[in-house]
């Protein structure tokens, strides 16, 4: 299993950018997709989670400090899920990742420990 995310980058304070997060390996319907970062010298944390097929999420969830500014899509016909970032703020800097949990039931967690696959990352660099 292979996930590569993509997307990160450098913005100003306010600005908006959309991580890609594509699965080789893994039919990304088949479990939950979530959505980490970490910044220098703290713990991983978990942002958002999302679960879904074909064109319907089933189930997210985002973290207090960014729900109403970031949101998930998906589109599954390219094993890819997107996490869109708005309103960003120089808090949100940090290396985001996607993680799968494997035959998920219920709703999505932000738990990291029950994730199973993990990708390498992509860094999102906000300047105030």
């Amino acid at each position: 299993v292979q996930l590569v995310e993509s997307g990160g980058g450098l913005v100003e304070a306010g600005g908006s950018l959309k991580l890609s997060c594509t699965a080789s390996g893994y039919d990304l319907e088949d479990g939950a997709i979530g959505w980490f970062r970490q910044a220098p010298g703290k713990e991983r944390e978990g942002v958002s989670c999302m679960s879904g097929a074909d064109t319907r999420i089933f189930s997210q969830l985002f973290a207090d400090s960014v729900k109403g500014r970031f949101s998930v899509s998906a589109d599954f016909a390219k094993n890819t899920v997107f996490l869109h970032l708005d309103n960003l703020r120089s808090d949100d800097t940090g290396v985001y990742y996607c993680a799968v949990e494997d035959r998920r039931i219920g709703n999505c967690g932000l738990g990291r420990k029950t994730y199973d696959y993990w990708g390498q990352g992509t860094q999102v660099t906000v300047s105030s």
